[in-house]
Order: C-alpha cells, then structure tokens, then sequence
C-alpha cells in the first residue's frame, strides 16, 4: 500500500498528456520539489479525468481515472 499523508490539488486544469516526469516538474516548479508520502491531484479543464502523482520516498507513481459520465467536484478557482 502506498502511504499518503498529504493531498494538494492543483488548482488550474492539466493536459492529461502529461505524463509522471511533466507533472512532477509542476509539482517542483510550484512547490520546489516533491514531498515523500504526499499526493498532487490534477484535473482536466472539464473535470473529467483526474491524475495523481505520489511521492513514495524513492520514486514517483502516476495513476489515472477517467469518468464515462458525470464529472468530479472540483474546486473552482475565484
């Protein structure tokens, strides 16, 4: 099981192209570099696919889900 103690969801839409290495150069650009046990969560424009990037301590794991229907509720930016 992987551990996951903190969760940051990105607050603009992603390309879902983007794969585990350019996901992670957002996560460093943003926060400087990737934490050990946290998850970044991001979104397509129309909330529809969703990527995670977890940290495990030595190496990052990429995951994805996408809906056939509906979307997911995601923030809004202001």
């Amino acid at each position: 099981m992987i551990r996951i103690d903190r969760l940051w969801l990105a607050a603009q839409p992603t390309d879902m192209r983007a794969g585990a290495d350019r996901l992670l150069a957002s996560v460093v650009q943003v926060f400087g570099c990737a934490q050990a046990h946290h998850g970044y969560l991001f979104t397509n424009a129309r909330a529809t696919r969703i990527k995670l990037l977890v940290h495990d301590g030595f190496g990052v794991w990429c995951a994805a889900r996408r809906l056939n229907a509906g979307r997911f509720d995601w923030p809004r930016q202001a």
